[in-house]
């Protein structure tokens, strides 16, 4: 097991970025761009970018949680999660705050491309993107901390990631992207689920009033597993109700893995479990999507 004493300096950038939580942010793009594709508006590079600003969204988040997390006294010794690396001494407040402003300076880059491609609206959603990523644990009110977490998950990495990923590719919006969106953000929501059920002793000492904390342990589960069941139920309702094919029921063939994590997180409480939890379901929630992306994309052309 690597110690921090023997961390390198491109090994605590990397632990700061969260790797296992990257695939969070490629999933939405994924599937937004399938429905493009299916309504004949596809474009390479808008979906690039889009990617590519998820991507630089998800580590400015991760960044600015464990900088926050460190001031506010949340990221104690006896945690259960991997390394924060303020925390841990790896890396100055000052250093990461440097990579906060680098990580905000290539999302406006990126940003100002996708807003010349999609206009005002793609505009809107990136500075309310940085906004909320930045205010998640940090500022005046760190809406993270007030049980908050959820909402933002679905709106930024569910509804405005699938939406912005379809939007500017096409310059429109539909139902279906709606409710696809919804799928995807539930699986992306319960990887947060995961991560403040871990947490949840470790935040109520420091005051983190997690929703996992306000439900607590058994309401958390429940919380987890409502999530999970949700993305299925509505892949049920792209089907049956906005007439997507039958393909999208390719999604289903993860539920035994879903199956398989809600009962870890039913009867797990050590940290190893738990961390091998939350990165199963960053990876359901990105072979859900391959997999609704290509059911998307058969029920077009077969």
């Amino acid at each position: 097991m690597t110690t921090t004493a023997t961390i390198t300096r491109r090994q605590a950038w990397k632990l700061a970025a969260r790797p296992k939580t990257l695939p969070a942010a490629l999933s939405p793009v994924i599937v937004g761009t399938a429905l493009a594709f299916a309504d004949g508006g596809f474009a390479w590079l808008p979906a690039l970018a889009a990617a590519v600003g998820a991507l630089l969204l998800q580590i400015l988040s991760n960044f600015a949680n464990d900088y926050s997390d460190f001031f506010r006294g949340a990221d104690t010794p006896d945690r259960l999660g991997p390394v924060r690396v303020t925390s841990a001494g790896l890396m100055t407040p000052a250093e990461l705050r440097k990579g906060i402003i680098v990580v905000i300076g290539l999302v406006a880059l990126v940003g100002l491309y996708l807003t010349w491609v999609g206009g005002w609206p793609i505009l809107a959603i990136g500075v309310a993107a940085i906004v909320a990523a930045l205010a998640y644990t940090g500022g005046p009110f760190p809406f993270g901390y007030y049980g908050l977490g959820e909402v933002f998950v679905m709106i930024f990495f569910g509804v405005a990631a699938v939406g912005g990923t379809y939007y500017v590719q096409t310059l429109a919006l539909t139902p279906t992207v709606v409710v696809a969106s919804l799928a995807v953000g539930a699986l992306v929501t319960a990887i947060l689920v995961v991560n403040n059920y871990r947490d949840i002793d470790t935040d109520r000492r420091a005051g983190k009033r997690t929703l996992a904390v306000r439900l607590g342990r058994r309401g958390a589960q429940i919380e987890y597993a409502g999530f999970v069941a949700a993305a299925y139920l509505l892949t049920l309702v792209l089907w049956l109700a906005l007439a997507t094919g039958p393909w999208v029921l390719a999604t289903w063939l993860t539920a035994p893995l879903a199956v398989q994590l809600v009962h870890t997180l039913m009867t797990a409480t050590d940290g190893p479990t738990l961390n091998r939890t939350l990165a199963g379901t960053a990876r359901l929630g990105l072979l859900f999507s391959l997999l609704l992306a290509a059911g998307i994309v058969l029920g077009v052309s077969v």
